[in-house]
């Protein structure tokens, strides 16, 4: 339909990581070629839904066909100090900003964002609804989940690489434990009634 409108470069955004208690929340923007099929095309879906090895998998052959991918985060840093949805917002045009070549039109998973003076689309559930957003999902998840790993190497005690520094019983039972480290978000609870926060 938008090519019928003239729109051939169209970009897919997702985020991931915004309710996770560390670490940044990341965005990713995909444009694919026009018209584009794949063999591999109907096993992407929102990331979410996939196991870590089909996402690390989809990765590398999104990364390959696409005519674009950027990639943008927020720190936690800076989620603590202007809060989760601005920070969302700045990962996403960040990534946007990055796509060469630079997008004609935007198809946002939930949001708008009407800093970018691009036509855009945010759509409920995108990540399981259109393609693009669904690989910008797979790009977004792969690259938080690497930098995660990371940070878990920089800070050891947490289980970082395993729970991906959401609120499971692992991850709140060593927070009882060692306290936040300084990934952590501290706005967030209960990070935040460990900092006396609340």
């Amino acid at each position: 339909m938008l090519e019928a409108e003239g729109y051939h470069l169209v970009a897919g955004v997702d985020e991931v990581g915004r309710g996770a208690l560390m670490g940044p929340v990341v965005a990713a923007a995909v444009i694919l070629p026009h018209n584009f099929t794949s063999r591999w095309q109907e096993e992407v879906r929102d990331s979410k839904q996939l196991r870590p090895e089909r996402r690390e998998y989809l990765f590398e052959y999104i990364r390959e066909a696409a005519t674009a991918v950027g990639i943008g985060k927020a720190s936690n840093d800076y989620i603590d100090t202007y809060g989760i949805i601005r920070a969302t917002r700045l990962a996403m045009k960040l990534a946007i900003e990055q796509l060469i070549p630079a997008p004609e039109y935007l198809l946002i998973d939930y949001l708008r964002l009407p800093e970018i003076a691009l036509p855009q689309k945010g759509i409920t559930n995108g990540d399981s609804l259109c393609f693009s957003i669904a690989c910008a999902s797979i790009i977004a998840k792969v690259t938080r989940d690497r930098l995660v790993t990371e940070m878990d190497r920089e800070y050891p005690g947490y289980g970082f690489a395993r729970h991906k520094g959401y609120a499971t019983r692992e991850h709140l039972d060593r927070l009882g434990c060692h306290g936040p480290c300084a990934v952590h978000r501290r706005t967030f609870r209960p990070v935040s009634y460990l900092t006396g926060q609340l």
